[in-house]
């Protein structure tokens, strides 16, 4: 095994610097095409595209810079510090990413990224400041990161990036089948709109079913075996199947409050906060106040139910942002009317889509494994307790 030696993380970069912000009073500075890189999208992620973009007048009259394609970047400020990313495309950053470029004849990028993702709790602790917890360039730059052999860095992060591939492929397989999943949507109950169908409110249309939180001052209702959905953990789910909560309760605190437990394949979305964002559940689950349940009105078309949410949840959302709460309320579902065919064409809808979710379940599902296989074995090859040698390619 070659041996790992220490070095500062300046003395591997060829440079680091932090990016800008273009004024956001003027718009001709944005929505051009240059991408720009906010704090908040640095999450353990490749990045390939961006939110927002900017225009060659926003770079320059501001100090954005552009940062080559395979640079490592490190969120330096708030609730992100510490957190890493890897750039796959030339773009621009705002002020609060600590950009990296790697000095390919001493490192190499990825393998820094990985290292750099293996350290995250270490970073964190870096982070400096009172109310808001900030990094630095300078501190990042003499951070200390153990780097094997150049050959031994470029295979590690090998078996590493493909477990990545492997999980981009899944990802974007998923979202295709979304999209054609709602393509067909539209094209059977928007596109082909009949005359003769029934108008109804969309709380008519479905069954909604309101949530509730046990008691926290009761241990015993907490901490059992019932995922149970904040409205945060639907943010972190949305257009997905959701397979984790943060929280779980006990069935004492089911039976003795006022949430709900809903079957697999309900479709779930938030009523305040995140307002407007939905999931759709892989296994029953009960679910805060600040959320609603979905339910469909025919039996078992789970699916019908949660893309006719998915059509709808702009107008949903339209409607509550012009609240006084900013919340989707029973009265919010009632304002919103929707034209239904006959139930036989539901029913043929639902056989027909069920095959498009349940691949993206499985996906889901692959996702899940092969992100927990990886977040084992980075650790450990990080630490040196799983060696990888070149001659094991051989």
């Amino acid at each position: 095994m070659s041996e790992w030696k220490e070095y500062k993380l300046g003395d591997v970069a060829l440079k680091m610097t932090s990016g800008g912000t273009p004024k956001t009073s003027e718009s001709s500075y944005y929505n051009g095409g240059i991408p720009w890189l906010n704090t908040k999208e640095v999450n353990f992620n490749r990045i390939l595209k961006t939110e927002k973009n900017i225009s060659e007048l926003g770079l320059s009259n501001s100090s954005a810079k552009w940062i080559p394609k395979y640079s490592v970047i490190v969120a330096m400020y708030g609730a992100t510090a510490g957190k890493v990313a890897y750039s796959l495309i030339d773009l621009t950053t705002n002020q609060a990413c600590c950009n990296i470029i790697i000095d390919k004849k001493k490192a190499d990028s990825l393998f820094v990224y990985y290292y750099l993702q293996s350290s995250y709790v270490e970073l964190e602790n870096l982070a400096c400041g009172a109310a808001q917890q900030n990094l630095s360039v300078g501190v990042i730059s003499d951070f200390s990161v153990l780097l094997p052999s150049l050959a031994q860095q470029k295979l590690i992060a090998g078996v590493l990036s493909s477990l990545d591939d492997k999980i981009d492929l899944l990802n974007r397989q998923n979202q295709t089948l979304e999209s054609m999943a709602e393509a067909l949507f539209r094209h059977y109950f928007i596109d082909n709109h009949q005359p003769e169908w029934k108008e109804k409110s969309l709380f008519d249309c479905i069954e909604l079913i309101g949530g509730g939180t046990p008691k926290t001052t009761i241990d015993e209702y907490w901490n059992g075996p019932i995922k149970w959905l904040s409205g945060g953990d639907i943010a972190n789910n949305h257009k997905g199947f959701i397979f984790d909560a943060e929280k779980s309760i006990s069935e004492i605190g089911l039976s003795n409050s006022s949430t709900r437990l809903l079957p697999k394949y309900a479709t779930v979305i938030s009523a305040r906060g995140t307002v407007g964002k939905f999931c759709i559940l892989s296994e029953p689950m009960a679910f805060s106040q600040s959320n609603y349940g979905i339910l469909p009105q025919y039996k078992d078309c789970f699916f019908f139910t949660y893309l006719l949410v998915s059509y709808s949840v702009e107008e949903l959302q339209s409607a509550a942002y012009g609240s006084v709460f900013d919340t989707i309320t029973t009265n919010t579902f009632k304002g919103l009317s929707v034209s239904l065919p006959p139930k036989e064409l539901i029913l043929q809808f639902e056989t027909m889509i069920t095959v498009y979710f349940s691949k993206i379940y499985n996906n889901q599902s692959q996702i899940i494994t092969l992100c927990s296989l990886r977040d084992t074995l980075l650790p450990k090859i990080m630490n040196k307790e799983i060696e990888i040698e070149c001659n094991q390619l051989k």
